[in-house]
């Protein structure tokens, strides 16, 4: 179990905020420098097309980003550390800057068709595709390497996973078209079926078909 998450999250304010709500604050133990990825949480990542990256910026606010790719696009790169290709956008490079003053950053990554949740907590750095081409064939595909312009390695500290309580179901349009694909032949082999029994029935009977 993670417990370097809670540790790193529960300052004082919050232990003084449950305290107020619930009548107790909740005892955080002591944990480890880090907790590594095991393999349920690698393939949950490595199954990922989305996620959402937080950072601060000087000004003290938060940042939220969305990122998304083909599958697996987030790479397991080893136990404590992930990384993706960051490819040309807005070139307002907000979340570029962000870690650059202040390295630390929080990833939220969903799965809505299964109602799981997977938030992750590391120290991030930029790394200059032209100067890390070893680095950007790790990440990306051949067709895809010669876009990126950075790499954003995220070296990790803890995760914790959600509930699903209040997470509502959703599915991706190929999630979809797979889940249909089975009823699409089924109603397919049905009408072809229809078609073969009416052609052999005599003519006076397919009126009253």
């Amino acid at each position: 179990m993670a417990r370097k998450y809670l540790e790193i999250l529960c300052t004082r304010d919050v232990l003084a905020a449950q305290e107020r709500h619930y009548g107790r604050a909740r005892h955080v133990a002591a944990a480890t420098e880090v907790d590594p990825l095991g393999p349920t949480e690698s393939e949950f990542i490595a199954a990922r097309d989305s996620f959402y990256l937080a950072s601060v910026g000087q000004s003290g606010w938060p940042y939220l980003q969305h990122r998304g790719g083909t599958t697996g696009f987030l790479r397991v790169l080893g136990p404590t550390t992930i990384a993706f290709a960051d490819y040309t956008g807005n070139r307002q490079l907000i979340t570029t800057g962000n870690v650059a003053g202040c390295d630390r950053v929080s990833l939220f990554l969903m799965d809505y068709a299964h109602r799981r949740r997977l938030k992750l907590l590391g120290h991030a750095r930029i790394e200059d595709a032209r100067e890390r081409p070893d680095l950007v064939a790790v990440v990306t595909e051949p067709t895809e390497q010669d876009q990126a312009e950075r790499v954003v390695v995220v070296e990790l500290v803890s995760y914790d996973w959600n509930c699903p309580k209040y997470i509502t179901p959703r599915f991706s349009a190929a999630e979809v078209a797979e889940r249909v694909a089975p009823l699409q032949r089924e109603i397919a082999e049905l009408r072809a079926q229809l078609r073969h029994a009416a052609a052999g029935q005599p003519e006076q009977e397919k009126d009253h078909v």
